[in-house]
């Protein structure tokens, strides 16, 4: 049998290069083994450092194609898997037990669609393969609750009564300020108060072995966001924004707030980028064009995706299915998952808390 080459071997592995970080699988650090038998075969194992499952098989493909034509190759056995690390937050704060990384899903004004974005990227996340949380710390209007479909008065166990058991809810841990108040109960609160209860719901509650936790943050820049930016340990912040000029505005002011307390922002999603007809299909850019990428632009972050205005949307969070999951093969679930994988990948190049979890890592594709 011909002698294979582990030149050759490298060279077919590094024609894969990762669409979303632009590195081979060998710059990424993500090749853990290559093995070639006697009889010819070749086994790979391979680790992406982000929440990769929806590309695991086009990775593969391509590399077993690559592979396959190296001489003395009879077949290839690529392994592809994920492993996601705790990353450093702002100002070393101690991190939050049972979390590795907490990514806050912010905006600089209300009605742009912000908690809706946070559900479906929660959502997003889980179905590339991390385990997900999500905490509703819009204390004013929290609707995390009716968007997981979590019915009405449903609370949430306690153990030791002092400790909050998250809420399961499409597979994802979440709690929020509405399961322990009713919906009639009127949050005349001062921004100490706010901050002292999100605070304490996400201190005392006990998530499970998280990789991300997604904090939907109250619309905004004043001092309850800026406290909270300031005391939770935040490993990254996507602002989400319209194209509209005035929205616009305010996504800058959400950048430099979290600039201001060291927290790195993820990028920028821009939301009711175009409407789309819902008899004809026909699409308009109705809020403008091009806003989300002009300030990603100028603040040298990422667009990490552009959604539509469709009226699924709207319905499926309403109803308490939200997109990702009420129609996992449309478009507008695969731009969800496409930020998720942006997310996951911009957060994989930070620095790593080693202070923090134990990395995770599941076998996404075999």
């Amino acid at each position: 049998m011909t002698q294979i080459s582990e030149q050759a071997l490298q060279t077919a592995v590094r024609e894969y290069r990762d669409p979303y970080l632009g590195k081979d699988l060998y710059e990424l650090g993500a090749v853990k083994s290559l093995n070639a038998d006697d009889s010819g075969k070749v086994t790979l194992m391979v680790e992406l450092p982000y929440p990769s499952k929806g590309i695991a098989g086009a990775l593969k493909e391509i590399v077993t194609n690559a592979l396959e034509f190296v001489d003395g190759v009879e077949s290839a056995d690529v392994h592809v898997g994920q492993k996601i690390h705790s990353y450093k937050v702002q100002k070393d704060l101690p991190s939050v037990p049972g979390v590795k990384n907490i990514i806050a899903v912010a905006s600089g004004k209300g009605g742009v669609g912000k908690s809706t974005t946070a559900v479906n990227l929660a959502l997003a996340l889980q179905a590339e393969g991390a385990r997900v949380g999500i905490l509703d710390a819009d204390i004013y209007g929290p609707s995390i609750g009716m968007m997981l479909g979590v019915p009405e008065g449903k609370r949430p166990d306690t153990r030791e009564n002092k400790y909050f058991v998250p809420m399961e809810a499409h597979g994802l841990q979440a709690n929020s300020m509405a399961f322990v108040v009713t919906d009639k109960t009127p949050m005349v609160w001062r921004g100490p108060m706010v901050s002292g209860a999100v605070m304490q719901l996400l201190q005392q509650t006990l998530w499970n072995e998280l990789d991300y936790l997604i904090i939907d943050m109250p619309p905004g820049t004043g001092d309850i966001q800026l406290t909270l930016a300031q005391k939770v340990p935040v490993t990254g912040a996507v602002i989400v924004t319209t194209p509209q000029d005035i929205a616009l505005l305010d996504g800058k002011k959400g950048i430099e707030m979290f600039r201001k307390v060291d927290i790195p922002v993820l990028g920028v999603v821009e939301n009711m980028s175009v409407h789309i007809c819902s008899n004809c299909g026909h699409e308009e850019p109705l809020f403008g064009h091009g806003g989300g990428a002009r300030i990603a632009e100028e603040y040298g972050t990422t667009l990490l995706g552009q959604l539509p205005l469709h009226m699924t949307i709207r319905e499926q969070t309403d109803g308490g299915t939200p997109s990702v999951v009420a129609e996992p093969d449309s478009e507008v679930a695969r731009r969800y998952r496409d930020i998720a994988r942006r997310v996951g990948a911009e957060l994989s190049t930070r620095e790593h808390n080693l202070s923090g979890s134990i990395s995770s890592v599941s076998v996404t594709e075999h």
